[in-house]
């Protein structure tokens, strides 16, 4: 028997249809995908900018340090602070835990760090700007300043890193204030930002998710009170040791000045 060509004919249309519609779609999803990843880029780049150029900036804050036992059980060890930059060269932050309450001095040629709940105190000289500054504390003393990553002069190039997937989640609100919503991937981090709409894009959370290590524990912050300028609080940028605190070797702060509490054993 011969084969209906009209049937056959019709068969292929429908088939060409659904394909072409498969097809087109997997079209627009990447051109979707490719739209959204450039619009979290630019919203990026505009959060960069905009806090780089603040010459004055203030802020307070509330953070969470994710700890995993050796169980499996996720701990959070949460404080709050504050924290004032002048660019290029002055810096000051506050830190209270519970277990710990430190204090940050810098004035564009020494580094103060104060334990105000043991009374002891380092110092160590460290000429140059915040970049460095940031750099150098990272570096020598494996402690970094709240949101350091963030308040860089050029933060962009620093967060993109190795990022390998971007996402723009649409919005979120933070202490009352719409912000853009995105999202990163790199190899052994995951990390989100949510960021401020209007003209002042600041950065108003900020999650970091170890992709290494079991159970994910993560960092995160919250910020509120964003001021710059002349709105921007000045809390002081040199230390005077009104206390008659204990200096202490650079050698002991990660033993004598803990970020952890005394019944914290950190493993391997």
């Amino acid at each position: 028997m011969l084969p209906n060509f009209r049937d056959l004919f019709l068969a292929l249309r429908s088939n060409f249809r659904v394909s072409a519609a498969a097809l087109l779609f997997g079209l627009v999803g990447t051109m979707a995908a490719h739209a959204d990843e450039k619009d979290a880029l630019a919203i990026l780049k505009s959060m960069s900018d905009y806090v780089g150029t603040q010459d004055a900036i203030s802020f307070t804050y509330g953070s969470a340090l994710e700890v995993m036992t050796q169980e499996g059980q996720r701990l959070a060890l949460v404080s709050s602070g504050s924290v004032s930059l002048n660019r290029p060269d002055g810096f000051h932050t506050t830190r209270s835990g519970g277990f710990a309450e430190t204090e940050t001095f810098y004035d564009g040629k020494t580094l103060t760090i104060l334990g105000k709940n043991r009374n002891m105190y380092v110092q160590v000289e460290a000429p140059g700007s915040f970049d460095e500054l940031i750099e150098m504390m990272a570096n020598n003393f494996d402690r970094s300043p709240p949101a350091a990553d963030l308040l860089l002069s050029n933060s962009y190039d620093q967060l993109m890193q190795g990022v390998t997937d971007v996402k723009d989640l649409g919005s979120g609100v933070i202490n009352g204030v719409e912000c853009d919503f995105l999202a990163f991937r790199a190899e052994q981090i995951d990390w989100q930002i949510w960021v401020a709409h209007g003209d002042r894009p600041y950065p108003c959370r900020y999650v970091v998710t170890s992709k290494k290590v079991d159970g994910g524990p993560q960092y995160s912050i919250q910020i509120s009170n964003w001021a710059t300028g002349s709105d921007a609080v000045n809390k002081g940028f040199s230390y005077s040791n009104t206390t008659d605190a204990a200096k202490i070797d650079a050698a002991d702060l990660g033993s004598k000045m803990s970020e952890l509490p005394g019944h914290f054993k950190t493993g391997e």
